[in-house]
């Protein structure tokens, strides 16, 4: 497997079952995608998130009713509590051409990353679902000790633009676009006072 994001804006995306780990995947992918939400019964977790619901007894419909349900989709999340089911689910999608990811049975094509968010970035980490504890670990140190990380990426951009009209050379660009990166005063300026920190990069690095 390799890592890629993608723009699932508009992309129809099914989850089946509704228990906690449905409305995890759920919740997920709700923000961007059509999402649809397949189950005879739905945890309170999907209250209040933009998604439909459509009632089935999942473990009572065919394949011909499942491969209905499946046209259009672009992914499918596995999410019930029974892997031959979720199998199942996945063996259809790989014959309609459906992008598949299994919580618990065979893996499917996808896996859903633990991730981390800000304003600016996104960071995807993946054990391979062999320990989600571990991925939970990563993405709990990286809010912890990159908290800042949104104001260093507007600095960075920010004295990029500059270094373009002021310095012809990309290697010396770099170089100094690195060292406002790794400069531990301007990094704990950022915390407290933006201002502070673009001034001290500007000194130093700029007009130097």
């Amino acid at each position: 497997m390799i890592p890629l994001m993608l723009d699932l804006t508009g992309r129809r995306v099914l989850i089946f079952g509704g228990g906690d780990v449905g409305a995890r995947k759920a919740a997920f992918f709700e923000h961007e995608a059509e999402v649809t939400v397949i189950s005879r019964s739905f945890s309170p977790d999907l209250d209040g998130l933009a998604i439909r619901r459509q009632e089935a007894d999942l473990s009572s419909l065919s394949d011909e009713a499942l491969r209905g349900i499946l046209s259009g989709a672009f992914l499918a999340v596995a999410a019930t509590p029974d892997p031959g089911l979720n199998d199942r689910i996945g063996r259809l999608c790989a014959e309609a051409g459906v992008l598949f990811n299994n919580a618990a049975g065979e893996p499917g094509d996808v896996i859903i990353p633990s991730v981390v968010r800000g304003s600016r970035f996104l960071v995807a980490i993946s054990t391979h679902g062999k320990s989600p504890a571990v991925s939970r670990y990563l993405r709990t140190r990286l809010e912890a000790d990159y908290a800042d990380l949104d104001r260093m990426i507007e600095l960075q951009e920010e004295i990029r633009s500059m270094l373009r009209e002021s310095e012809p050379v990309q290697a010396e660009r770099s170089r100094i676009l690195w060292e406002v990166l790794l400069d531990e005063e301007i990094r704990a300026a950022l915390a407290t006072d933006y201002g502070r920190a673009r001034a001290l990069a500007i000194a130093r690095y700029l007009h130097a």
